[in-house]
């Protein structure tokens, strides 16, 4: 766990669709309606209406987003970012995946969240390397932190224990360390 600012974020081995939060993100694929993995998993726990409100929005550019409601969630909204599917890392993977961390954050701010849960965005099928994706996750909500003042709790819901691992070290490596005494 790290605290910036009012801010805690943490790590958990969850099912996403199971937290209570105000916005859950999914790892959407451009169209929005719905897929594999983590998406596919949304779209079920939330019923038929999300795949409605979907179908409405016109689909959604890699390295954006767009926001919902939660519909059966527990989740009061949730917002769809697109990744990008790895290619070797030389056709701005890690800057579109930077923005979809940004561009989720700003959504939930636009609707006054104070609580957020991501997955490991493009770490599944889109093959994106989990190490660096996992920097990218933590670095980019640090840095956009100060923009969405409205968000208090940051929840990175990792699908089994090595990406956890990844996320705690992450977390620990980011750590402001201790003052020294005057």
């Amino acid at each position: 766990m790290l605290t910036i600012g009012q801010c805690r974020l943490e790590a958990r081995v969850v099912d996403i669709t199971t937290l209570a939060v105000d916005a859950i993100v999914n790892a959407a694929n451009t169209s929005l309606l719905g897929g594999g993995g983590v998406d596919g998993a949304i779209h079920r726990a939330a019923g038929c209406d999300l795949l409605h409100e979907c179908e409405t929005l016109g689909g959604c550019a890699t390295g954006d987003a767009k926001i919902t409601a939660g519909y059966k969630l527990p989740a009061k909204h949730v917002i769809h970012a697109v990744g990008p599917v790895w290619g070797g890392g030389q056709r701005g993977e890690s800057e579109l995946l930077a923005s979809c961390y940004r561009r989720s954050l700003e959504l939930a701010q636009d609707e006054h969240c104070s609580s957020i849960a991501f997955p490991a965005i493009s770490c599944g099928v889109y093959r994106f390397p989990a190490q660096q994706a996992v920097q990218i996750a933590v670095g980019t909500v640090i840095e956009t932190l100060p923009q969405a003042a409205s968000i208090n709790h940051v929840i990175f819901a990792c699908f089994d224990d090595a990406m956890f691992r990844l996320y705690e070290s992450e977390l620990a490596d980011r750590q402001a360390p201790p003052s020294k005494p005057a």
